[in-house]
């Protein structure tokens, strides 16, 4: 329970968190004078956003589809994919917005597992989640799909939020 436990802890707050990957590229951002620092500044934006973080975002989905299987008694291996697609894109777009918002919403469903388990043990089947988890390999193409949807959520989201603080930047805290 404690191993578990931590691990979510940790798996949340990382895929809750606006920037997942935490490359700094500020020193490239305000290059004077110098149209090769900015081209590689605009280079490094669009792999660390457009390539690394829907990576490490399809990696949580998997988590959390495994999550569900354990949950997911009687559902379909597409419904339980629909569903952790589902949640990950809320979880991004709100992480977008306000990241304690987005770190509730990613630690519900992997704590009420926890809670279920230790209300009802008998609840989980795993030969049922062995067999739902063999069934996705046979789902590629449904899974290339739900990559192009996360990279396409994170886009526009990164998007929004830029054009937003450009419009709207944040004022300082006064004490």
């Amino acid at each position: 329970m404690v191993i578990y436990s931590i691990f979510i802890f940790k798996f949340y707050r990382f895929i809750a968190k606006r920037d997942i990957v935490s490359i700094s590229l500020e020193k490239y951002k305000d290059a004077k004078n110098s149209f090769f620092k900015k081209l590689f500044y605009n280079i490094l934006y669009v792999i660390k956003y457009l390539f690394f973080t829907p990576i490490i975002i399809f990696f949580s989905f998997v988590v959390l589809t495994i999550i569900l299987s354990f949950l997911a008694e009687g559902l379909t291996i597409e419904t339980i994919l629909l569903t952790a697609i589902a949640l990950i894109g809320a979880i991004r777009i709100t992480a977008y917005h306000d990241e304690d918002l987005s770190r509730d919403l990613a630690k519900m469903l992997p704590f009420t597992l926890l809670g279920i388990f230790l209300v009802n043990v008998s609840y989980f089947s795993m030969p049922t989640v062995i067999e739902l988890l063999k069934d996705i390999p046979s789902k590629l193409s449904l899974l290339v799909y739900y990559f192009v949807f996360i990279v396409i959520i994170e886009f526009v989201a990164r998007m929004i939020f830029s054009i937003t603080i450009k419009i709207f930047p944040k004022k300082e805290k006064t004490e």
